[in-house]
C-alpha cells in the first residue's frame, strides 16, 4: 500500500456506502433458527466465519494451568486482599507466563478481614464477590502505588519507547501512574471494590507484543509471548491466530484462575476493556459464554461499529498500523467493506442471551452511530432467546442512559478517549442488572 489511507477516511454520512445486512436468526444455506436450541448451530456457524474471515483461529485450550500464588498482602486501607498470581500453561512450567494482580474486596454483604493460620490477610466469605477483568495497557505496577506490585521482566511494550537507554520494557516509575485522576485511563478501584466487586487485571504486552508498523516496530515481536505455546501454528495462514485473539485467549485464562479462587463467583464475570482492549474484550465475550457481562468500551472499527457503512477507522487503516491485529483474510476486503458476507452485528449476537452493553465515544473515527445500528440489527437474537433486546430508543445523546437495556445496551460519551468514572459506573449499574435478574 503506497499511501496513507488515514488521508481517505470518511465521515459524511451522506457517502455511508450502501449495505444490506445479514439476519442474525437466519443459517448461511438460508434455513430460519427455528427453536432456542438451534441457536448454539447458528452461533457456532457466525464465529466459523468471524474465525476463518477477520480475527483468525480460535486459539487452542493450555495444555495445563499452573497457578503460583506470588504475593499477597492488603490494599486501600485494609479495605482490600491483594494477591498476585503467575499463571504458566506447560504441564512441565516452562515457556510463558501471564501474572495477574487480584484484588478482593474485604467488607461486602457481611465480609470482614481476617488473620489466617499463617498471618495473612484472607477473606470471612459469606457470599462470593462478581469479579471484573480486563488487561492494562501500562503493567499491573500502573494501577497501584505499592511497591509489592510486580514489574514482569518478560515484556516488550512499544509505549515505553521514550526511555531515555532505549530498552521498551516496563518502566518502574510508571506505578501509580493510572492512580492520577487526570489520566485518561481512569481506575476507580476503590469504587469497583465498594460496590462488591473483585477486580483482575495483567499486562496486555505481556501477552503478545503489541507493535505499530507505522513506529517502525518489527512484526515478528507480535509473534512472540504465548504465541511460543502454538509454534505449529503459521502466522502466514488466512486465518491465523491474531493478536487480538491471543488478547482475548488471556481473558478467558484470566477467567479460569478466577474459577480457583474460593472469594470469587466466576459465574458472575465482567470482560471489559478500552480501544484495542475493548476489541479484545468482545472477541473474549463472544468466543467464552462462561463471561456473564461483556461492556467492550471505545472499540473503534473491527470491533463494535458496522464495517459495510465505511465511516470513521477502515480495514485499510488497521491493515497499514495493526496488522497484527487481524487475520490477512480480513484485508482482502479493505476498500471493499460493503462486499464482506458478515458484519458485526453478527459477532455481537453471539453474546446473547447474555448481558452486553456497548460504550460508545462521540469522536467521528470511531463511528458511535455504527456502533449503535449494530446493536439495534443484534437485537432479534436477545428477543428470540426470550431476554429483552435493545430499547427502542433513538440514537441516544451523549451521556443518555435511554438505550441501555437489561441484557443489551449502548451508551455514548464525549470528552476524551479512554476509560472514565462514566463508563465504569454504567457497566457496574448493566452488570448489577444483569446479575439480578439472572
Amino acid at each position: 500500500m503506497t499511501s496513507n489511507p488515514h488521508d481517505f477516511v470518511n465521515y459524511d454520512e451522506s457517502k455511508v456506502f450502501p449495505y444490506s445486512l445479514e439476519d442474525p436468526l437466519v443459517f448461511a444455506d438460508g434455513r430460519k433458527v427455528a427453536s432456542p436450541a438451534e441457536w448454539q448451530a447458528r452461533r457456532r456457524e457466525i464465529l466459523d466465519i468471524f474465525a476463518s474471515k477477520m480475527y483468525g483461529r480460535e486459539p487452542p485450550p493450555p495444555e495445563a494451568l499452573q497457578v503460583e500464588l506470588v504475593e499477597e498482602g492488603t490494599e486501600f486501607a485494609g479495605f482490600a486482599i491483594r494477591r498476585q498470581y503467575r499463571i504458566r500453561f506447560r504441564a512441565d512450567g516452562t515457556g510463558p507466563y501471564l501474572d495477574w494482580l487480584v484484588l478482593i474486596p474485604n467488607r461486602v454483604q457481611g465480609n470482614a478481614a481476617i488473620a489466617g493460620d499463617d498471618g495473612r490477610a484472607t477473606c470471612e466469605n459469606k457470599g462470593k464477590v462478581p469479579v471484573i477483568l480486563f488487561l492494562n495497557y501500562r503493567g499491573n505496577h500502573a494501577l497501584l502505588s505499592s511497591p509489592e506490585v510486580i514489574i514482569p521482566d518478560n515484556v516488550w511494550s512499544h509505549a515505553e519507547q521514550s526511555r531515555q537507554d532505549g530498552t521498551h520494557s516496563l518502566r518502574p516509575e510508571m506505578r501509580g501512574a493510572e492512580r492520577n485522576t487526570s489520566f485518561r485511563y481512569t481506575f476507580p478501584i476503590e469504587v469497583m471494590l465498594a460496590r462488591g466487586y473483585a477486580v483482575m487485571s495483567c499486562c496486555y504486552c505481556q501477552v503478545s507484543p503489541d507493535v505499530e508498523v507505522r513506529n517502525g516496530d518489527p512484526l515478528d515481536l507480535a509473534w512472540t509471548g504465548v504465541f511460543d505455546l502454538w509454534k505449529d501454528q503459521p502466522t502466514d495462514a488466512p486465518d491465523r491466530i491474531t493478536t487480538l485473539g491471543a488478547w482475548a485467549w488471556a481473558l478467558s485464562r484470566g477467567l479460569d484462575l478466577a474459577e480457583r479462587i474460593p472469594e470469587i463467583d466466576a459465574t458472575r464475570a465482567v470482560a471489559t476493556g478500552c480501544s484495542r482492549l475493548g476489541k479484545t474484550a468482545l472477541i473474549a465475550g463472544a468466543r467464552d459464554e462462561r463471561f456473564a457481562v461483556t461492556v467492550p468500551n471505545q472499540t473503534g472499527g473491527g470491533g463494535a461499529p458496522l464495517n459495510k457503512r465505511f465511516f470513521g477507522e477502515t480495514i485499510a487503516t488497521e491493515q497499514f498500523s495493526f496488522p497484527h491485529w487481524f487475520c490477512p483474510a480480513y484485508f482482502e476486503y479493505a476498500g471493499r467493506e460493503s462486499e464482506l458476507p458478515f458484519d458485526q452485528h453478527l459477532f455481537l449476537s453471539c453474546i446473547a442471551p447474555r448481558g452486553l452493553l456497548v460504550e460508545g465515544f462521540d469522536m467521528d473515527w470511531f463511528d458511535t452511530k455504527g456502533e449503535f445500528l449494530a446493536c439495534r440489527a443484534a437485537s432479534p437474537a436477545w428477543e428470540f432467546l426470550g431476554t429483552p433486546g435493545l430499547p427502542t430508543a433513538d440514537f441516544p445523546e451523549n451521556y443518555s442512559t435511554a438505550a441501555i437495556g437489561k441484557r443489551l445496551g449502548y451508551v455514548r460519551r464525549g470528552g476524551q478517549h479512554g476509560l472514565s468514572a462514566y463508563d465504569w459506573l454504567w457497566m457496574m449499574d448493566f452488570a448489577d442488572g444483569v446479575f439480578a435478574s439472572r
